[in-house]
């Protein structure tokens, strides 16, 4: 059980990284590898802060903020300086990794004798469940671990909302526009390069969120956790779409939660069951890889009856 919920939890906060890939991947069609270094520069400037003894609120919304600038910033390479837009997201990415590395002064900062988010979650479940084991359905849970997980369902949800109503909104519109047709925005008037870097920069604000958020709980930030996350995030978006059938923005950021907490759990049944740590990457890309290619193969086959 304790297993089960750590995979769960561990789904719903890379659901925040999964909303944020959906932004730069379906709303812009731009796959942001930006998103391999600012989910370690969320987790990092997250982790320093709280070292130094800074309030969770405060050191999780700084390493928000460091990642919507990272975002910002690869927007600015493509749109001012007309850098290709997979190219500039490498070129942020890498600058990033020294970034990160010269913000935590080595290669990981522990995490666990400080106040994070995560220490407040099992201070929260002892008062809440007035005991530090509680019985659920005949399983012996923290009830710290219990609470951790109702509050990550709360931040994913919190975010999902203010995100769907967000995209709602005249700029959230634009915005939206702008990825379906940017040259129709651009003859209404509309400043397509701003929307693109605000685009970018709530994609990595967000996808920094979810690394800020993720160190607190693991109780570490590391220089290589963000390694292969653009992946990640392309396959809960994927399974998402397949979940619900739909790309209407609602049922697709729905989709993206739903999608980043069963890739958790598939990961933490193929480890359960002696998948080799080493090769879960290399899993994870061939799964994404079926992913893409296996709607279209099934498509052509149903055409080929229909032919005949």
């Amino acid at each position: 059980m304790t297993l089960l919920l750590g995979a769960f939890t561990i789904g719903l906060i890379l659901a925040l990284l999964a909303m944020g890939v959906l932004i730069s991947f379906r709303i812009f069609s731009m796959p942001d590898i930006t998103t391999d270094g600012s989910i370690t520069l969320g987790a990092a400037v997250a982790a320093v802060l709280l070292v130094k003894g800074h309030n969770p609120v405060v050191a999780t919304a700084a390493g928000a903020v460091a990642g919507a600038a990272a975002g910002a910033l690869t927007g600015i390479l493509h749109t001012k300086f007309k850098i290709n837009a997979l190219l500039a997201g490498i070129l942020v990415m890498t600058a990033l990794y020294s970034v990160n590395l010269n913000v935590m002064g080595r290669s990981n900062v522990p995490l666990m004798q400080h106040t994070s988010f995560a220490t407040w979650g099992e201070q929260l479940g002892q008062k809440l469940f007035r005991a530090e084991y509680i019985d659920l359905a005949g399983w012996r849970v923290a009830s710290g671990d219990l609470t951790l997980l109702l509050l990550s369902l709360l931040a994913a949800t919190a975010v999902g909302v203010v995100l769907f109503l967000f995209f709602r909104t005249h700029l959230g519109t634009a915005m939206r526009a702008t990825g379906d047709n940017a040259q129709m925005i651009r003859a209404l008037g509309a400043n397509v390069e701003t929307h693109l870097i605000l685009g970018l920069a709530l994609s990595n604000g967000l996808v920094a969120l979810s690394g800020a958020l993720l160190a607190q709980y693991q109780g570490f930030a590391d220089a290589q956790m963000g390694i292969g996350m653009i992946v990640w995030g392309l396959a809960s978006v994927i399974i998402g779409e397949a979940l619900t059938g739909s790309r209407s923005l609602g049922v697709t950021i729905i989709g993206a939660v739903m999608g980043s907490v069963l890739f958790r759990l598939l990961v933490a049944i193929a480890l359960r069951w002696g998948l080799d740590p080493n090769d879960l990457k290399l899993v994870t890309a061939v799964f994404v890889f079926a992913a893409l290619v296996l709607p279209g193969f099934a498509k052509k086959l149903r055409r080929v009856p229909s032919a005949a």
